[in-house]
């Protein structure tokens, strides 16, 4: 199970990774508190590089009753895959501190939360690995000063992806009008164990072309990676102008385009 997730309790810290706590306080009763209006990032894709740690923030609603103080329990996101969401759950990653709440009526509190993403280092095994790229489910826990916990899942869902890079090189260049131009280049993403770049492989990129002095791209073919992630394809020179090779992204991978690589048509 790899679990990488911290909600700070009221009597303390409290490191889900190891908590396997006993049946009796298993069945301690958590906060009477329900979660909506979870988003993560803004909404918007997490993208985590082979070496720098990410971190992102989180946004929340806690509807409670009345009479239970905001100040017995404290609360944090997730992300889970798995159908349910709990402490046995095979996969959790959240925040590494509790969220930070304000009331906005006697049973409603406005949070904020920061999730922090870490490729493996050396010395680690409890952070992400390349294989937990892809969609993750969103859910929330709220844990009180007994240590009982309120799960709630299928709160919305957010990708964590690898990283990637994409580049292009056309030659010769200069170039006669009419004669062969090479464009090679590269696609790769992150390696969370290795802390390096990698070749994706067998990935379908568009090689384009824009004129010089115009704004438009235009698509001149779809070429697929090679088994180390490498692009190689000929055009005909026509007029000077530039290349590019642009990748859409997968559910892993977000969408990157390389830099444009210009060529003199002679």
């Amino acid at each position: 199970m790899r679990i990488r997730a911290t909600v700070v309790a009221v009597s303390g810290a409290v490191a889900l990774s190891a908590l396997v706590v006993p049946a009796a306080q298993a069945a301690t009763a958590g906060p009477a508190v329900t979660f909506s209006q979870l988003k993560v990032n803004g909404g918007k894709n997490i993208v985590v590089g082979p070496t720098a740690q990410v971190t992102v923030s989180a946004t929340y609603t806690v509807t409670k009753p009345a009479n239970l103080a905001a100040s017995s329990f404290q609360t944090g996101p997730v992300l889970y895959r798995g159908a349910t969401l709990g402490l046995h759950s095979d996969d959790l990653l959240g925040g590494d501190d509790a969220g930070t709440c304000t009331a906005s009526s006697s049973t409603v509190l406005k949070c904020t939360a920061k999730i922090q993403f870490r490729p493996k280092a050396a010395d680690e095994d409890s952070d992400l690995i390349s294989t937990e790229a892809g969609t993750w489910k969103l859910g929330a826990l709220a844990v009180n000063a007994d240590d009982g916990m309120t799960w709630q899942g299928n709160l919305g869902t957010a990708k964590l992806q690898r990283k990637s890079t994409l580049t292009t090189d056309a030659s010769p260049e200069p170039v006669k009008k009419g004669k062969t131009i090479t464009v090679t280049g590269k696609l790769s993403r992150a390696n969370w164990e290795t802390n390096k770049y990698a070749g994706y492989a067998t990935q379908p990129v568009k090689l384009q072309f824009k004129k010089n002095g115009s704004t438009t791209w235009s698509t001149l073919k779809t070429v697929k990676t090679s088994g180390t992630g490498t692009l190689k394809t000929t055009v005909k020179a026509t007029a000077d102008g530039f290349f590019r090779y642009t990748f859409a992204g997968t559910t892993t991978t977000p969408a990157v385009n390389s830099a444009a690589d210009y060529v003199d048509v002679k």
